[in-house]
This record gives structure tokens, C-alpha cells and sequence, in this order.
């Protein structure tokens, strides 16, 4: 989430601080920045300016030079703040790996001790029918790719499977392990080769754990020199760090007053209901938001400084169900992982994006968000399911900055990046719950998208969200 940052004032007398004191604006916090979460050290961003005093989830906000203030003379220009640097949760590893149909079929990216291994596609020159396997060692998590590098299941992979069968010593109709098709497959007339090399820029989903293993599928065998540019090159792939444990961030506001959701299954079954529609979302590898379902229809929203590109909605995957099991346990409950599709609009000032999936029916049953339009009411009670640091997800529910302990409205309107634009609240929030849904306890509709942290924290109005993207829900 970007923040709002303190302008600072170089004079010969000494260093002011303008606005208040400047410490929780610009110093570097150990928990490292809220909102979106980079896994790379080296990410790099465009200089937006947040409001004063506030800080973008993403943390690479920074501070606009002071109007009409000249330097003294003598005296260099102040040097714009920082914000804090993006917090590395994992790294982006380059690899040079080049799998064929002859003597390299299959390779294993490994990385000690990493959350998830997402491999990256340059390149899928496959022949009609064949495709690529990624999984772990275990088989938990198996998926298998088209030359266009989408993932394909159900009836669709089964017929593609059907069509590497018909080898020596099969029944008609029967599957084979497609790791066996490998070893087993048939020659082909180099002649009748017709495959276009293809260069690709796609991510793979991630596979959980330290280790994948990707596997060209085909039951062709084929003389190296009959290759003709045919094959798989993998450039690079990213490692993921296991979410950290809770911490004190910047956007904790007094003590961590979030839990994990299934804590709240049976005190409060309406809110925990509410939660199931929220998703973790994984960005171009290596950074980490919220998203939600917003309507019946297949759409979801974030932030813009989460997804603003259509490279990058189409290189997100979007996790639901990615909770504990049980109150203060693991995470052991099956993840249903999509990709992103169709960015279909969003807007730099009210921070929002509204983007389609593939797979929609895969999520249905997760249920949708609906939008509470209008202004909220000051001392409305709120809560926020979310994706804190990148973990299972957890609801802000109370908060110890209130009298009677509720996470709730502090000023109906505020300044986020225009005037009056936001809404804002003491919920906890953490790096990663950018995107989230700020819910009204009264409606359990959403009433703000949440995207700054600061304390207090803040979210976009969903009235004035609701007004740009209606006629696209």
C-alpha cells in the first residue's frame, strides 16, 4: 500500500519536519512495507505520491517536492524521502534449462526450505497434442500446459491424453501415465514436422514445496537433427518464502488484533461466511495482494497498484480457500488455484482493478461480495478478510483502539489520493492485504477496498468505485 510520506524542509537553520512528526512516515520499519509484497529486493516502481502522513500497501510511494520553497543558497535540495523498501519474501532464480524430444525430456527446479517453485515458459514449441507436465515429486499438485502455456483439465486434458495413446501393447481407449509416455513413445517421420518455434513470456502456476519437476509429454520420439527448434526453455523460476508469523507493522494499529478466519466460524458465522469469497493473490511470481469476488458474475477487484497492467492480471494466480483448518493451527485445507485474465478497467486515483479469471467455474462455489453504496456511517463497526504477509487468510474483527474493543469507521471521508476519496478505520492490516474488502457488520456488503496503511488505515469509498465500473459487473 503506498504511503502517505512527510516532506522535509533542508534550511540553513537545520532539518524541520513538516506536518508533524516524520518517524513513522519515513523510517526504514523492520517489518518492511504493507500492502502489496515484492519477493524481490530489486523491484522497482513509479514514483506516486501518497497523501501525507499515509503509506500505499506496496510501500514504494514517495514524497512530492514542496511547492514554492526554494532551497537556501548554499544548501543543496532536499533529497525527496524514501519509503520503505519492498519486503523480500523470496527471490527470482535464473535458470537456462532447454527440454526436447530427444535426449532431455524432463528437469527438476529445486530451491531448500522455498513455500511454493513457480517455473517461467520462454519458450513451448510442442506438436500438436503433446504437452508439459509440472508437479511436485509427490503428485500433490499435478498440471499439464498447451504450447499456448495455459493449464488444461477435465474433459479437455482427457481428450488430449486419449490422443498419446495407441502405443504398442495398449487397449483401445486406454490412458497411459503420461510420465510413462516418455519412455515409451513412437518415432516420427521428420518430413511431416510442422510445429512453429514459438517464444512465450509465461508464468506456470506455482507447485507447493522446495521442489518441481517439468516434463515434456508426447509419444513422439525424435532424432535430434528432426528437432527443427522443437522443445521447452525455461529461463527462470521463482522461489517463495513461507509466510513469516505474525509481526507489528506499521498498519497493526496497537496490538495484532486479527485471527485466523475459521476462529471465527461459530461466533460469528456471518462474517466468516463472508470471507470464503476472498482470495490470496500471486503476482508475476514474486508479490502477494487480496482479492475478492465482487457480483455472480466473473469478476473480481483489487487494487491498481496490485494488478495495473494486462501482463499482469494475466500473470497472477488468484488462491481460494487458502485458510487454517483450525483456529491458531496449519494450513492444510485444499488451495483451488486460477490464473487472471482480462484486465477490464481500473484507476490510478481511487487505486482500484477490476479483472476476469480463467476457469470461472472452478470458483463459483466460493460464492461473491456484494457492494454497499454509499457513504459510511462514522462508528460503523467493519471487518476485513485478508491475506496478511502472505498468509492463510485472517479477519480483522476487533481492535484495541476502540472503547468497546470494534474494528470500526473513524471518519467517513477522507483524503486517499484526492479529497474526500477514502474511508478510514483501525482494522489491523499487514503487507499483503492490499485489495482487501472493508465490510460494514451491518450489511456485511463491502463498503471500501482497502489499500493504505498509516493508523489510522484506509480504503477507497466502494460509492465512488461503483460509479466507474458499473456497467462492467
Amino acid at each position: 500500500m503506498r504511503r502517505r510520506v512527510l516532506a522535509v524542509l533542508i534550511t540553513t537553520a537545520g532539518v524541520l519536519a513538516v506536518g508533524g512528526v516524520a518517524e513513522a512516515a519515513i523510517t526504514n520499519r523492520p517489518g518492511g512495507p504493507f500492502g502489496l509484497l515484492s519477493t524481490v529486493s530489486s523491484v522497482t516502481s513509479p514514483l506516486t505520491s501518497a497523501p501525507e502522513g499515509k503509506k500505499a500497501e506496496n510501500g514504494l510511494g514517495q514524497a512530492p517536492a514542496l511547492p514554492g520553497v526554494p532551497a537556501a543558497p548554499g544548501v543543496k535540495a532536499p533529497a525527496l524521502p524514501k519509503a520503505d523498501e519492498p519486503l523480500n519474501i523470496g527471490a527470482i532464480q535464473t535458470v537456462n534449462h532447454a527440454l526436447d524430444y530427444s535426449a532431455r525430456k524432463s528437469v527438476t527446479l529445486h530451491a531448500a526450505g522455498a513455500e511454493y517453485i513457480k517455473p517461467h515458459f520462454a519458450k513451448l514449441a510442442l506438436l500438436p497434442g503433446d504437452l508439459v507436465k509440472v508437479g511436485d515429486p509427490k503428485g500433490k499438485e499435478v498440471r499439464y500446459y498447451t504450447p499456448e502455456g495455459l493449464p488444461v483439465d477435465g474433459a479437455a486434458l482427457t481428450g488430449l491424453l486419449s490422443g498419446l495413446t495407441g502405443l504398442t501393447g495398449q487397449e483401445p481407449g486406454q490412458l497411459l501415465d503420461p510420465a510413462k509416455l516418455l519412455g515409451a513413445g513412437q518415432a516420427v517421420d521428420p518430413g511431416k514436422l510442422a510445429a512453429p518455434v514459438t517464444s512465450l513470456n509465461k508464468w506456470a502456476l506455482s507447485v507447493p514445496g522446495d521442489t518441481a519437476i517439468v516434463e515434456v509429454v508426447s509419444r513422439r520420439l525424435l532424432p535430434s537433427e528432426a528437432l527443427g527448434g522443437l522443445g521447452v526453455n525455461i529461463d527462470k523460476f521463482a522461489k517463495g518464502d513461507k509466510p513469516k508469523p505474525r509481526h507489528k507493522t506499521e498498519s497493526v494499529c496497537g496490538g495484532n488484533d486479527k485471527a485466523d478466519a475459521v476462529c471465527y466460524t461459530s461466533e460469528f458465522p456471518a462474517e466468516y461466511s463472508h470471507a470464503k469469497p476472498i482470495a490470496r493473490l500471486l503476482i508475476d511470481g514474486t508479490e502477494l495482494c487480496t482479492a475478492w469476488r465482487v457480483g455472480p458474475n466473473n469478476r473480481l477487484l483489487t487494487n491498481r497498484h496490485c494488478i495495473d497492467t494486462p501482463y499482469k492480471a494475466q500473470n497472477t494466480e488468484v488462491w481460494f480457500n487458502y485458510q487454517c483448518a483450525t483456529c491458531g493451527g496449519y494450513f492444510n485445507d485444499p488451495v483451488t488455484k486460477v490464473l487472471g485474465d482480462q484486465l477490464l478497467a481500473s484507476d490510478d486515483t481511487l487505486d482500484y482493478a477490476l479483472f476476469t479469471v480463467r476457469d470461472f467455474d472452478k470458483i463459483k462455489d466460493f460464492g461473491f461480495l456484494e457492494l454497499d453504496v454509499r457513504v459510511a456511517d462514522k462508528g460503523e463497526e467493519l471487518y476485513i478478510p485478508q491475506h496478511p504477509g502472505g498468509r492463510p487468510k485472517e479477519i480483522a474483527l476487533t481492535s484495541d483502539k476502540d472503547n468497546r474493543g470494534n474494528c470500526k469507521v473513524d471518519k467517513p471521508k477522507v483524503e486517499g489520493y484526492a479529497k474526500d476519496t477514502d474511508t478510514s478505520y483501525f482494522c489491523d492490516t499487514e503487507g499483503g492485504s492490499s485489495g482487501s474488502p472493508v465490510l460494514s457488520r451491518k450489511t456485511h456488503r463491502v463498503i471500501a477496498l482497502h489499500h493504505f496503511g498509516g493508523c489510522p488505515n484506509s480504503g477507497v469509498r466502494i460509492d465512488l468505485i461503483h460509479a466507474q465500473i458499473k456497467d462492467k459487473l
